[in-house]
This record gives structure tokens, sequence and C-alpha cells, in this order.
């Protein structure tokens, strides 16, 4: 989701979640309000860490940081995210469902298949691998 999309989701949450609240029902907004908001947090890009294919292969290759393929709503890209932390945001996150390119090289990679997350980790392609992997491609880069 872009940045304005998640901004109209959480909007149209939180009316749902007060107009709920308002007529009586304020377990049932609240409930809203946190499914939604978990949701619109999950179909996110990871902050200030978006780039396209073109830009991630080339400052890949300048500072050494990883490639991180991923997709909205893919639980093993969020359990990556999760794990990584604030470290996190040090990667280059492709989104393969807003780039071509990105979507085409996940799956020369991957027999075919968009399996994500795909990490390119010392110039090498490796599919869902552990995040301490990932951390440790991190901590090393330039």
């Amino acid at each position: 989701m872009k940045p304005f999309q998640t901004a109209l989701v959480v909007i149209a949450i939180s009316i749902v979640a007060i107009a709920l609240s308002n007529a009586g029902h304020w377990v049932p907004g609240l409930g809203v309000l946190v499914a939604g908001l978990f949701l619109a947090w999950v179909t996110k890009p990871p902050v200030g860490a978006a780039a396209s294919h073109e830009r991630a292969v080339r400052g890949a290759a300048e500072t050494g940081r990883p490639i991180i393929y991923w997709r909205p709503g893919c639980s093993f890209c969020l359990w990556m995210r999760m794990s990584l932390g604030r470290p996190g945001r040090g990667a280059y996150w492709v989104n393969i469902r807003q780039d071509a390119d990105a979507a085409a090289f996940v799956r020369s990679v991957n027999g075919g298949n968009e399996t994500v997350p795909t990490v390119v980790l010392y110039g090498n392609p490796v599919t869902n691998p552990e995040p301490q992997l990932v951390r440790q491609a991190l901590s090393a880069a330039r």
C-alpha cells in the first residue's frame, strides 16, 4: 500500500470505531480500531527503507547493505521485519507488488515463484533466511 492509502485505511477504521463507540458498542469499536491499525501496519513498508529494484541494486553494490524483497500481507515478511527491528531500516526493502523488475528478479531466483522474503546478502540471493544472518549483514555494511 502507498502511504496515502494506508492513511485512508486508518481514517476509515477510525470512523467506524467512533461510530460503534457512539452507538454504545465501545468494545467492538475498540476491537475494530486495534485490528484495523494492525492491518495498516502490516501492509505498509518499513519506515524510511522503501526502494526500487534498480536503486536497491545500485545502493547494495556501493554499501553492501542487504536487499529484502517483500510483499504486503506476507507473514514471513512481517516476521523478518519484526525480528530485525530498528536495524532492519538499514536494508533496502523492495515491494514486489509495486516493482515489476523486482518481481521478475524474485521469480528468477526462486524457480518461477514469487517467494518472499528473498534477501540478497553479500550479492547472493537467499530465500527466507534467518533474521540473524540479515542482522550480521546489516552490521557489516558500510
